[in-house]
């Protein structure tokens, strides 16, 4: 079991993010999806603390830093970042 395995509200924190209310990661392993409400997840590979979105998001990566149930997250696109975000657990 990850540390990050589990359900994350996400919130935006800055950048050009659009808000990101109703916004859910569901991870599990090595695999998770980024979700808005009921429609299809845009899914991805956790490698370390990082998230590597798939097809067609490709090229997209958020980089995490934990901080006890709370993470701090960076959006990058091909190594750059455009946005900042904070997970917590969903209850």
């Amino acid at each position: 079991m990850s540390e990050l395995d589990g359900t994350w509200d996400v919130h935006r924190t800055g950048g050009l993010l659009p808000p990101m209310l109703g916004v859910r990661k569901r991870i599990t392993g090595t695999t998770g999806e980024t979700r808005l409400g009921a429609l299809p997840g845009a899914p991805f590979d956790v490698v370390g603390l990082e998230l590597h979105y798939r097809r067609p998001f490709a090229g997209f990566v958020d980089v995490l830093s934990l901080d006890g149930d709370e993470c701090h997250g960076r959006a990058l696109y091909r190594g750059r970042e455009f946005g900042r975000f904070t997970m917590t657990r969903a209850v």
